[in-house]
């Protein structure tokens, strides 16, 4: 199986989760993983599928005005004004597919690690369950999270959605956690990419971007940047 690395894009939230949904549910090549890291043209911050519209607002930043985005995945809020954020997609037919979510997670967080201790941050996985669910993502790490190993600072965190044709992580690294100004960060993305490929067992390549229907990836953007989808809980 190939781990197709895919270019760099940068849209707003509504556009970053519509093709993050459509990279699990229309990709033309359903036999490869996928993984990308992208940008947000705008501040941003995104949540969980099932939390609250109203828990969510309340724990907003009061600094500045953010574009806010449900995700199809699960997990707590996440801020993206200074995050690294990739997509992976793990389809139906590689061998993680029917393994339970936190196996999944440990070996994607694993590799992550790696790549980032290769790009200069001191990380561990977060070894101690967490003591109630999740709410604001990095004011405390979940079990197998990425932490600072010498005070347990939260570096990085990922959501899960699983459906019939495969796996979708979305997952942040925040930049100051892990060390802005000592990690390579422009190294980072291809270190991602290498050592994912080396834990799904893998052959990385890069196809370049895929091409989705028009009229659906519209539909998906404007789904997200609904209000109605925002406030669905």
């Amino acid at each position: 199986m190939q781990l197709h690395h895919l270019p760099f894009r940068v849209s707003d939230a509504a556009g970053n989760m519509a093709v993050d949904f459509l990279l699990l549910q229309r990709y033309p090549h359903d036999d490869a993983a996928r993984f990308r890291h992208y940008g947000w043209r705008r501040p941003s911050s995104s949540f969980g599928y099932a939390q609250k519209i109203a828990f969510v607002r309340a724990h907003l930043p009061v600094d500045e005005p953010l574009d806010l985005v449900r995700r199809a995945s699960g997990g707590g809020i996440v801020d993206h004004r200074d995050d690294w954020t990739y997509a992976l997609v793990i389809p139906r037919g590689h061998p993680l597919f029917d393994r339970p979510g936190p196996h999944i997670y440990h070996v994607v967080h694993d590799a992550l690690a790696a790549a980032l201790h290769a790009c200069g941050a001191d990380v561990a996985l977060q070894r101690e369950p967490p003591d109630s669910a999740p709410g604001v993502c990095f004011e405390r790490p979940e079990l197998d999270d990425i932490v600072r190993a010498d005070d347990g600072r939260k570096v990085a965190g990922a959501a899960l959605k699983r459906n019939k044709r495969g796996v979708l992580l979305q997952g942040s690294v925040s930049r100051a956690a892990a060390g802005a100004d000592t990690v390579a960060w422009d190294d980072l993305e291809d270190a991602v990419a290498d050592c994912f490929a080396r834990a799904l067992e893998c052959e990385c390549s890069r196809p370049g971007w895929p091409e989705f229907d028009p009229e659906e990836e519209e539909a998906l953007v404007a789904q997200y940047a609904d209000p109605e989808w925002t406030g669905l809980r």
